[in-house]
């Protein structure tokens, strides 16, 4: 997976790694003006078509190279890792003087590279709105925003991240809506009912369907009357082209709710699907998270694995590494499930209960016996359980997958209070977000005011992992040590 030459072995962590990081800045510094320019011809007055501005503000590095937007990835990445670096030098010394945007001083590895660069994506939801021709039965993704008054519904036919499949669901969704005697639903306060669309496909070609819809105030038996439309449509319709495996339905009087809030009603098929990753199953219900590119999740969690628990070269074999691994946001158990056959325990915390079944259920059906997965909030879980750490939990090391909020700061002080964690790996999406707080606290001196005790971590590693070819964002894998 990793480049082999000018390889050097990490002794922080056990595994080797490229010390080549990535092409010259200069290439990358003129890959990224050449972008910005693009960027600034985009325009609302540029001329420009429909499909160009949804292209430019969905995938904005569509028009470059994949070796372009990798340039600009890695040379994006140096940034936020080199206001980091800078940061924490200035906390440590009060006399700093040297611009945040030092070199790190910490390897950065090369952006490693998405196997797959087009139609990647498993999950796409489709927006319900006006489109260009004035029709507000559109089905497709947004150009323009609510607060200037100028959202249009554009087709997303020739979006080169997603999959064949989730056009042609769209497409059928919008003509089943067009068919139908309700109105959609654009804005809660002025009626209508057919809003957005939800497409999750798998590896195998498995596809679910979650069509989401406002009451508003139909009676249940008039609710069902369209819920017989919609699967007669998809089922026996011009829709049953889709071949949907799943098809679910959530009445919602609010733009985004859990299933324990409103339950998602099968209405067709099958209640999951199933993704396969580096030879472990996992069950997706309809509102679990799953990494959007499962090709590119392979990278991501075989790295992530080794980060956390690197295996040694003993002969031809290799030993197991004993002790606990702590798996804050765990999702549907993915990190830890993976990682379970080299260490003694796995311990997950995740706030969605569907997702903690999901969880467990994965744990059972690869038949891993180690894994624990607790719900809640990790913040109100995770202290109390440190308690229960601090004795015969053995080499202790911690994962962390938060959302783009970042942790909690209760999660941060509970994970520095706990001197057995002497190895941390943080994963994320927007690392120059609130994630970039996060570092800062873990690697800050101590701090009574903001009750962050224990000693510091330090930045040891970084690999930046491209989950997302033709947009600029990256997931970042930061290895954080004691």
């Amino acid at each position: 997976m990793f480049i082999r030459r000018n390889t050097f072995y990490l002794r922080r962590t056990g595994l080797p790694f490229s010390t080549n990081v990535g092409p010259a800045d200069k290439a990358r510094a003129g890959s990224h003006k050449r972008w910005t320019r693009r960027q600034r011809k985009s325009a609302w007055t540029d001329g420009l078509s429909w499909e160009e501005r949804l292209a430019d503000a969905v995938t904005p590095l569509w028009r470059l190279s994949y070796e372009e937007q990798l340039e600009l990835k890695q040379n994006n990445q140096q940034k936020i890792l080199s206001e980091l670096s800078g940061s924490l030098s200035a906390d440590l010394r009060s006399d700093f003087t040297a611009p945040a945007t030092a070199k790190p001083n910490f390897p950065v590895l090369s952006v490693l590279p998405s196997p797959v660069r087009d139609g990647y994506r498993n999950k796409s939801t489709f927006s319900v709105n006006r489109g260009v021709d004035g029709n507000p039965k559109t089905v497709g993704l947004y150009v323009g925003t609510g607060r200037q008054g100028n959202i249009v519904c554009v087709n997303a036919d020739h979006l080169l991240n997603m999959p064949e499949k989730h056009k042609l669901v769209a497409r059928c969704y919008q003509d089943f809506i067009r068919l139908s005697s309700l109105d959609p639903c654009l804005l809660f306060h002025t009626g209508g009912h057919w809003r957005e669309v939800t497409v999750r496909t798998n590896a195998q070609g498995h596809t679910m369907a979650i069509v989401y819809f406002h009451p508003q105030m139909l009676t249940a038996e008039e609710v069902a009357v369209h819920k017989e439309e919609l699967v007669e449509y998809f089922t026996r319709g011009p829709g049953s082209a889709c071949q949907l495996d799943s098809l679910f339905f959530q009445e919602s009087t609010m733009t985004r709710c859990t299933h324990e809030e409103s339950p998602y009603q099968l209405l067709h098929g099958q209640p999951h699907i199933y993704e396969e990753v580096l030879g472990f199953k996992f069950r997706i219900s309809a509102d679990a998270f799953f990494q959007v590119n499962q090709a590119a999740a392979q990278v991501l969690y075989n790295t992530v694995r080794d980060l956390c628990v690197p295996v040694t070269e003993e002969g031809a074999s290799q030993s197991k590494t004993r002790g606990t691994l702590l798996d804050v946001c765990c999702g549907t158990g993915a990190i830890g499930i993976i990682a379970s056959p080299r260490v003694d325990r796995v311990i997950g915390i995740e706030l969605v209960e569907q997702a903690v079944r999901d969880a467990t259920h994965n744990a059972a059906l690869n038949n891993v016996e180690n894994c624990e997965f607790l719900p809640g909030k990790a913040e109100v879980v995770l202290p109390a359980l440190m308690t229960q750490l601090s004795f015969g939990a053995g080499v202790l090391t911690a994962v962390v997958n938060p959302s783009r909020a970042g942790l909690h700061p209760r999660v941060v002080r509970a994970l520095r209070k706990q001197a057995a964690i002497r190895r941390l790996v943080y994963v994320s999406c927007k690392p120059d977000g609130e994630a970039m707080r996060n570092f800062r606290e873990l690697c800050c001196a101590p701090d009574q005011e903001k009750k962050l005790t224990g000693q510091a971590f330090s930045p040891t590693l970084a690999v930046p992992v491209d989950m997302f070819p033709h947009t600029p964002h990256c997931e970042l894998l930061l290895l954080f040590e004691r």
